[in-house]
């Protein structure tokens, strides 16, 4: 009862979905699962909480792996761009035009370009933080702030956005850094990875999320993955993590907890895991060969 009274039943009725009976002939005749309201012989609270717990620790190690990715490649566009303009980021000739010019045809930004959507974000941010010293020194002296001084008030969704902003040359440099195919596959990658930050940093739950920010899955990688299962998005990180931090033991950790903590109640395929997963080079050892 104590979990119930400190993270309500709603919370966890999301956890214990997968142990409801499945009505068999309700869906068949819907085409989808459709779960009763009692659950499959031999379900224990018990499960539902270590579930809990995992998907908690899964959490931890999802913003620890993008902190790092989030700010090695803010440092990259910074310095890409800083080199061509210390205002880069306010600068439509240092973008590319699409990001510039093409105006937006429906919705609340309609007539705007994605730019300008983009800098209306970047000033609420700058005005949030107008209070730091930082931003005071900047501003006070010089009236803006340079795009390496800038980046530290951005989040990961306004990075990624500006990056998929930049000229596909830019792109193409900072992909490559990272063996991403090309700087559009990158720029997939980075709003994917947005999406599982925000599950992550909502307290939501992630073990068997359906990925609305899909990213292709690399041709040299194992078919059976899921590009809409969490997995396949901890693996891009591993992927990342391998180029910014190559002896990191993230990876290891990973692995021990899919080992050690995942509740035997629940299946990871939900997770996005298949068969074999642990002998892919990118996992064998913990991600080290």
């Amino acid at each position: 009862m104590d979990y119930l009274e400190r993270l309500g039943y709603y919370r966890l009725s999301g956890y214990w979905y997968p142990l409801r009976r499945i009505d068999e002939a309700a869906s068949q005749a819907q085409g989808k699962p459709v779960r009763l309201d009692e659950f499959v012989p031999g379900s224990r609270f018990e499960d539902v909480v270590r579930l809990y717990v995992f998907d908690k620790r899964l959490r931890l190690l999802a913003l620890d792996a993008l902190e790092r990715i989030e700010m090695a490649v803010r440092v990259d566009v910074a310095y890409l761009l800083g080199q061509q303009d210390p205002l880069a980021h306010e600068n439509p000739d240092c973008l590319h035009g699409n990001f510039t010019k093409k105006r937006i045809s429906n919705g609340p930004d309609k007539g705007k370009t994605p730019h300008q959507v983009w800098l209306e974000k970047h000033e609420s941010l700058v005005h949030r933080a107008r209070k730091e010293p930082f931003v005071v020194h900047h501003m006070q002296h010089y009236g803006a702030l340079p795009i390496w001084v800038a980046i530290e008030v951005w989040d990961f969704g306004l990075l990624s956005k500006l990056f998929a902003g930049m000229k596909y040359e830019d792109q193409k440099s900072i992909a490559r850094m990272y063996g991403a195919p090309d700087g559009k596959a990158l720029a997939q990658w980075l709003r994917s990875l947005n999406f599982i930050r925000n599950v992550s940093a909502h307290h939501s739950r992630l073990w068997n999320v359906n990925v609305l920010e899909l990213s292709p899955v690399p041709d040299d990688w194992p078919k059976e993955l899921r590009r809409n299962r969490p997995f396949f998005y901890f693996c891009l990180m591993q992927r990342l993590l391998r180029v910014i931090c190559p002896n990191s033991s993230w990876g290891r950790r990973l692995v021990s907890l899919l080992r050690t903590e995942f509740p035997a109640a629940f299946s990871l395929t939900e997770f996005g895991v298949f068969p074999g997963w642990e002998d892919w080079p990118l996992w064998e050892s913990g991600g080290h060969k």
